[in-house]
């Protein structure tokens, strides 16, 4: 699909489960605890990169997957095929596929809100967790679209996704500007508040009206934008949009869970500057989990493992030594 890509990643692998082809990428020797890089949106398992190979530098054994809807994975058409269920479903059939009872998930964004439920929905398969970015969050005591809705306005880009084709369509009619509009390093001035009854987070009024000549902030490389851009080209963002179109489902499913994580190694990694999922977002993550430890990131902004990828392999390769030693 994407020659790009192709040039900074392991070969690609493949693997039927749970009722979907799905695409990863391996390294390191298969021994010890295995970890399971998941990413957010709108990404791939391209975002984890650098991760992949300091993991094989250190002789661990890595995998990171294109998620359902994502990349060279299937992306199945029913909306209903993208819930929680399906998505922890998947994490679990991979590790069936690769002959492993246990890994450390680590995720970022959208990854991370599936990899803390994992070990409330399959115990038994986690070895521990790293949240990057992403906190471990207490279920709502309401409809969570329906708490956006009401806090911030039609516009904010999550309630704006539960329209089907709308965002799909809008964020598809430019890849090159959507992936440049997405992936920035955070501003040096923060943005102005939004005008009164105005949304913030409201990302499709800011992609039309931002300039796609506008090179400041820019995160990515080159070839890394185009490892982007070529696959969102050939897959559209349907598939990852379709993940949200689950909050709702997903909280009305989620009632009889357990509400803490007990006896489970978990690593919250928190960015200085992320607008979207804030430091502050962690705060009382202790009160619900028995074993976290918490490291902040200075400086950055919500692309974390690929805005400073040293420090976050540092902090996780530290932790996985300390915690499952080789």
């Amino acid at each position: 699909m994407s020659t790009a890509l192709d040039r900074q990643m392991p070969p690609v692998k493949h693997a039927a489960i749970n009722g979907i082809d799905m695409a990863y990428y391996e390294v390191g020797p298969r021994e010890g605890v295995p970890i399971v890089f998941c990413h957010g949106f709108p990404e791939l398992a391209f975002s984890w990169r650098h991760q992949l190979k300091a993991c094989e530098a250190a002789g661990r054994w890595a995998i990171a997957p294109d998620q359902r809807g994502y990349g060279r994975t299937s992306r199945p058409e029913a909306i209903t095929d993208y819930d929680m269920e399906h998505l922890t479903g998947d994490l679990v059939g991979l590790l069936d596929h690769l002959g492993v009872d246990k890994a450390v998930f680590v995720g970022h964004d959208w990854g991370g809100i599936v990899v803390w439920q994992l070990p409330l929905m399959h115990p038994d398969r986690v070895a521990g967790i790293v949240g990057l970015n992403t906190p471990f969050m207490r279920r709502a005591p309401l409809d969570p679209i329906e708490g956006m809705r009401k806090v911030f306005g039609e516009d904010m880009y999550i309630v704006w996704f539960q329209k089907p084709g709308i965002a799909d369509a809008a964020l598809a009619a430019d890849v090159d500007k959507t992936m440049r509009f997405f992936m920035r390093k955070p501003a040096e001035q923060p943005a102005p508040p939004p005008a009164a009854g105005g949304s913030t987070f409201a990302f499709g009024e800011a992609l039309k009206a931002w300039d796609k000549s506008d090179t400041s902030n820019q995160l990515l490389a080159p070839e890394d934008l185009a490892a982007f851009v070529e696959t969102f080209e050939a897959t559209g963002f349907t598939g990852g949009i379709n993940w949200y179109r689950n909050f709702t489902r997903n909280w009305e499913r989620s009632a009889d869970l357990p509400t803490r994580i007990d006896g489970v190694p978990c690593l919250m990694i928190m960015a200085e500057k992320d607008a979207v999922l804030s430091p502050a977002m962690a705060e009382g993550m202790e009160e619900v989990i028995s074993d976290l430890e918490k490291a902040l990131i200075k400086d950055s902004g919500h692309w974390t493992q690929q805005e400073k990828p040293d420090e976050v392999n540092r902090l996780i390769l530290d932790w996985m030594d300390r915690r499952f030693p080789k």
